[in-house]
Order: structure tokens, then sequence, then C-alpha cells
């Protein structure tokens, strides 16, 4: 019995690996005979599986798409929620893609047809690598909705909660108008949805979370596709994050010598150049958003600093300088 087991799973696996498997080229790899591999398809017809005879001269065997993925039954939101775990470890860069891969596209070979159109709509980006896991606060039924918009690439409305209870203004936010955006990609960043859209309305690209988004049903008329700045999704959207206005590159970035060895600054260094010169002296040149968030990501490591430049860094050494200096007088 765990030989038939064994051959059943081996033949599973070859129908799941290729559409058409001629019967005699089956046999050959399971080393038996057809006989043996009709009894087998048999018996996995029988757990479920959708397995089809095709005529010809080479005539053998498909597995079909079915109305349900045997034998482990799943619903259909349980079904997408797979498809979509599974896009997002294709893209995570922890040395899974290829099994992803592979696993997504067994579980969609066995989806019936208005599941695949689903997951077939969504096309995530990943533009952090390691790529924490999305925030599950984001209703499924709006995440499809969102790609959906995107694969159709039809113009969306939809409402936009402020990060507080009301806007930055201080207006209401129930008054404030619907955006318009042309939706471009839906992509994962920080543990979070965000939605990379061209704004109609502001005429830029604007990413939108996608949990403060409520959608308004219909969409609009259908757009062409814009070019991104610098045509890559991931650098793109890193360099909004960064506030360098669509670069790769941050908007800050300076250059110190560290006293300190090299090997000890570049294990704490994400992104930075580190340069060895000497025993315990390096040269680092680091980027951030800001000129005092750089000089305060510098002034982690315990050790002497030599600003190399710009004339901003120095200043903003100066400015923590004076602020650390008044909390260490403050008095409580």
């Amino acid at each position: 019995m765990p030989k038939t087991s064994a051959r059943l799973l081996s033949l599973l696996s070859l129908l799941q690996a290729r559409r058409d498997w001629p019967s005699v080229l089956l046999a050959e790899r399971l080393d038996v005979s057809p006989r043996t591999v009709r009894r087998d398809v048999d018996r996995l017809r029988e757990l479920g599986y959708p397995i089809v005879a095709f005529k010809g001269p080479d005539g053998g065997y498909r597995l079909d798409a079915g109305t349900e993925l045997p034998p482990l039954l799943f619903d259909d939101e349980q079904a997408v929620a797979l498809a979509i775990a599974l896009q997002i470890a294709t893209t995570t860069g922890a040395g899974i893609e290829e099994a992803a891969m592979r696993a997504l596209t067994t579980v969609r070979q066995v989806m019936p047809a208005r599941l695949r159109r689903r997951i077939d709509a969504l096309q995530v980006t990943a533009v952090a690598r390691p790529a924490p896991q999305p925030d599950p606060q984001v209703e499924s039924g709006a995440l499809m909705t969102l790609s959906a918009a995107v694969h159709a690439r039809e113009v969306l409305r939809f409402d936009y909660a402020p990060a507080s209870p009301r806007g930055d203004d201080g207006h209401d936010p129930a008054a404030t108008p619907p955006r318009r955006v042309q939706p471009h990609h839906l992509v994962t960043w920080g543990g979070r949805w965000y939605l990379l859209a061209w704004d109609l309305d502001r005429e830029d690209w604007r990413t939108f979370r996608a949990d403060r988004i409520t959608p308004r049903i219909p969409t609009g008329p259908r757009f062409t596709p814009r070019e991104l700045p610098g045509g890559d999704v991931a650098s793109f959207v890193a360099g909004k994050f960064r506030g360098s206005d669509g670069s790769d590159d941050w908007p800050c970035r300076g250059e110190v010598i560290l006293h300190m060895p090299a090997a000890a600054v570049s294990r704490h260094t994400r992104d930075g150049i580190v340069e060895e010169l000497g025993r315990d002296r390096c040269r680092l040149v680091l980027g951030s958003w800001s000129w005092p968030a750089l000089a305060a990501a510098i002034g982690r490591f315990d050790a002497d600093i030599e600003v190399v430049g710009p004339p901003e860094l120095t200043d903003a050494f100066a400015h923590l300088a004076r602020r650390y200096a008044n909390a260490a007088t403050a008095t409580p």
C-alpha cells in the first residue's frame, strides 16, 4: 500500500508539471505498465481530481480544472487568500520564490475558472526585501476591488480616510470629495498594502494606503497606462517613501570618517558605503530623509566623528548637539 500511495503522489506531481502527458511516457516515468497508469488515474479521480483522457496517436491524460480543490476542500475566499499569500511569497527574497511560484501554478491549475480570473487580476509588486507580512486589516473584498481596477485599467473613485478622525486642516473628512485616480500598481511596503496611482485632480503620482481606501462603485472609464519616471516600480515607490520625489536615492546623503573598525560599522549599515581607512578608522557614506535624521543615524555609532561633507550635515550635528545639551540640563 505505501508503494501505491507514493506512486499516486508521483503521478499527481507529473500531471501538475505539464498540461498533456502521453500514457506511454507516464508509464516510463513511473516504471509501471500502461494498465497500472489507468488504474492509478481512476484512483485519483475517486479522490476528486479532475483528470481527463485525450485521444490520438499519443493519447494520454491531463489534469483539468475542477469545481473544487481536492483532496483539501477550500471555499472561494480561502482559495483566493492562499493564492495571494503565494504571490507575496514569490517576492519576499527569502529563498522560496521558485517553490512558491510552483505552488501557485499547482493551485491555480485545479481552480475553477471563476477563481482563476480573480487571482489573475491580482498582481503584487514587493518593493522592500525582505517584505514584511502585509497588513491583515485590509478586507479581502476591498483588496480584490483595487486589484481588479488595476488589471482592467479603469479609473477608480474612492473615499480616502485621514490618518486621524479629523483631517489635517481640521475639516470634517466627510466633506472631502472623492479621489479620482488611474490605478497602476498594488504594492507592499513596510507591512502595508499601497495603491500606486496617477491622481487625475492633482496631475501627479500618488501612493495611497489600502486600509484607508473605500472604493466607490462602479469604476470609471478605461485609461491608457502611463510610464513611471525611471520605469521601475520598486525604485519609484522606494524613492517616494524616502522623500526623494521618485528617485531611488535618499534626498540627503553625507560622508563622515568614524574612528571605528569598518567591520563593526558595516554590520549595522543597511544601504551605506563603508570603506576601511585603517585598523580603527573607516569612511561612511550614508543617506536619510532629512539632515537631522542622517546626523542621528551616524551618531548611534559609539565613536568619534569627522564630517567630510556636505555643510548641511555639519549644521545638523550642531543642531542636534544644542538639542541634546538642552535635554541634559533641563529640569524635570
